[in-house]
């Protein structure tokens, strides 16, 4: 099978030895988001509901590179440092997924890169 790696300049660039996106056949794996601002990869400002913005802004930028969308998600895996984040993360999330409703695991990890406070990876169909 054929690996190709995506790299996109609206998104964070890796900053270690991984992609922002591998496609294998018909799926597309992204690494994690941080809400990293691309332009200056610093964190963004602001409370969990921004940073949940700002990842997923990431993430669209790394999938429209490939070809896909937010429909064409199947699974999310999202990273919390606080579990008491969750309901507001979730309001952000579920809006800009609107109906498509992926399959999703949610953890509360010690901590995330560059001290923020979530980090979303998915897994897309193309196609």
């Amino acid at each position: 099978m054929k690996l190709e790696t995506i790299a996109v300049p609206d998104a964070p660039k890796a900053i270690g030895p991984y992609a922002q996106a591998v496609k294998a056949g018909d799926l597309l794996y992204t690494a994690g988001q941080i809400p990293l601002d691309p332009a200056t990869m610093t964190l963004v400002e602001g409370d969990i509901a921004a940073q949940t913005a700002r990842v997923l802004d990431n993430l669209e930028a790394v999938l429209r590179g490939a070809g896909a969308t937010l429909a064409s998600v199947v699974k999310t895996t999202v990273f919390l440092a606080d579990m008491k984040d969750f309901a507001a993360m979730n309001a952000v999330y579920a809006k800009r997924f609107g109906a498509h409703r992926p399959a999703r695991s949610t953890v509360q990890v010690a901590a995330l890169p560059a001290g923020a406070r979530i980090e979303i990876e998915l897994v897309a169909a193309l196609g």
